[in-house]
């Protein structure tokens, strides 16, 4: 496909995505005073909109392989970042999870008040100590509910092959809460990269890896972490 027939599906796309996602957040706004289950039911629906709709203008898919490695309660699942895809996707593809984001993202109408709702950790970029406390407080209370947190240890998107230092925010997590860490690698990048318009058609497959037992001494953690992740996207990424 040319890439003007690229640009034009990608239009599509983006203003399906900002119409739609408007109409959802209008019409849904009085849910924002629901119980969590239901606040998280709307933004699950909204999701299946978007992928929907992603999967008819843009041609682009996605497939989850190795959740056979997922064992069965709360864990800390580190995934790669790559792409907004991730951002969207996971609250679909794994159930009652509590998503560590920036604390900005919560002040957008509608749709970051109901990220609060939901039910999602907010950490506040800088804050050093201060935001790490609140970073376990909250993921303390999401694993005392039978809730799995997602994060994402690089703390920003990266491009396919390009490496980033993994943050002290997944290590403290995994020593302060005593729960396996579930490693996950994608290769969304490659499809819908950081900041660009165009969105390619394929099928964007991520990757569920063996946990990390609880026990580690925090270097051989994030050794292992680092390497399972980087290994495993490096093969993705070149499929």
């Amino acid at each position: 496909m040319g890439s003007s027939g690229l640009w034009l599906r990608s239009l599509a796309f983006n203003t399906g995505w900002y119409l739609g996602s408007v109409l959802f957040a209008v019409v849904g706004s009085p849910l924002l005073l629901a119980p969590r289950p239901v606040v998280v039911a709307w933004a699950r629906a909204w999701i299946v909109f978007v992928l929907w709709w992603l999967r008819i203008t843009c041609g682009l898919t996605h497939r989850v392989v190795g959740l056979e490695n997922l064992p069965a309660g709360p864990v800390i699942i580190a995934c790669k970042h790559q792409s907004t895809w991730e951002t969207l996707a996971f609250t679909l593809l794994f159930s009652n999870v509590a998503i560590v984001l920036k604390r900005e993202l919560l002040w957008i109408p509608i749709v970051g008040w109901a990220m609060a709702r939901a039910g999602n950790i907010a950490v506040a970029r800088g804050d050093g100590a201060s935001a790490l406390r609140g970073l376990v407080k909250q993921a303390r209370q999401a694993i005392a509910e039978g809730r799995s947190i997602v994060i994402f240890p690089e703390g920003t998107r990266v491009a396919p092959g390009d490496r980033r230092p993994y943050q002290v925010g997944t290590a403290a997590l995994y020593r302060q809460l005593g729960v396996p860490v579930v490693p996950v690698a994608l290769n969304s990048g490659l499809f819908w990269g950081r900041r660009k318009w165009i969105k390619r058609p394929g099928t964007i497959t991520l990757e569920v890896l063996a946990p990390i037992a609880p026990g580690l001494r925090r270097e051989a953690f994030m050794e292992t972490l680092r390497d399972r992740i980087e290994t495993a996207s490096t093969r993705l990424s070149a499929m």
